[in-house]
């Protein structure tokens, strides 16, 4: 990509936040995951990322960064999509760190259309369940082994509240996992288990050149009255917040990060 992402390498210093934490971090390969995995072990987490078996290579660069902090990676490919998987993940971090004290549910599918009409059956339904199923089944398995003070942090999209005409099948999951959220939050506050999301707007991530025609990719982020992308590294105090104990209050809540657009 060029220019490169910015995923806080040089620039994101920890202050123990996260020290002696477990986390899972889904699409930890590159993009936004590999911001927060970075982020997390910089604040002295663990972390297990999840990608797909055709990204081992950056995964490797992210289980890097993660080493050189000095907290310990757990690198697990497969397929999200089904629920076996996303069971053993949940099993292979405990397994590895003894614990998990926070999911982050970020791996996403998007492709970009015109017309409804090349939409595909198939395509639609593996957005679904990259999207949705995944981080459902991955919550449900969480929520079972999570104790009190535990987090689950879900990327969603400021396309949950301004849907774009070109993302329809994305933007969709994303409004569901908001939605989905915000119940998961209320029926999981009794066990201590805080869930929120994150609401990023354009952000410069490997999936926009490989989803989108040249001419989007070239004018991207400039709608914003930032009138440029989010870089990764912006994301990551968010994130962070919301896995730590100092976000012990925040339940149930979208934490929009759009270079100025609103959401409501």
């Amino acid at each position: 990509m060029e220019p490169p992402p910015d995923f806080g390498e040089s620039s994101y210093i920890g202050s123990g936040k996260l020290n002696g934490k477990a986390t899972l971090v889904t699409g930890g390969d590159s993009g936004i995951g590999r911001a927060v995995a970075l982020a997390f072990a910089r604040e002295g987490a663990d972390v297990l990322i999840s990608y797909l078996p055709e990204e081992e290579e950056d995964a490797r660069v992210t289980a890097q960064w993660i080493e050189r902090a000095g907290c310990r990676c757990v690198c697990v490919p497969g397929d999200i999509r089904t629920e076996a998987h996303c069971r053993k993940l949940v099993d292979t971090a405990i397994e590895n760190f003894g614990k998990l004290d926070v999911l982050v549910n970020n791996a996403a599918f998007q492709m970009s259309h015109k017309s409804l009409d090349e939409i595909s059956e198939e395509e639609f339904d593996r957005t679904f369940r990259t999207n949705v199923y995944a981080n459902f089944f991955l919550s449900k398995a969480a929520a079972a082994r999570m104790k009190p003070g535990s987090s689950i942090i879900s990327t969603a999209s400021v396309n949950a509240d301004k849907p774009n005409a070109t993302l329809v099948a994305y933007a969709a999951t994303k409004g569901a996992i908001q939605n989905m959220s915000g119940g998961m939050a209320q029926l999981l506050a009794e066990k201590g288990i805080r869930v929120n999301c994150v609401a990023p707007g354009p952000f410069w991530t490997p999936l926009i050149p490989s989803t989108m025609p040249p001419d989007k990719v070239k004018d991207f982020g400039k709608q914003t009255p930032m009138k440029r992308p989010g870089q990764p590294a912006e994301l990551q105090a968010v994130y962070v917040l919301l896995a730590s104990d100092q976000g012990s209050y925040i339940s149930g809540a979208t934490i929009p990060v759009t270079g100025g657009v609103p959401f409501i």
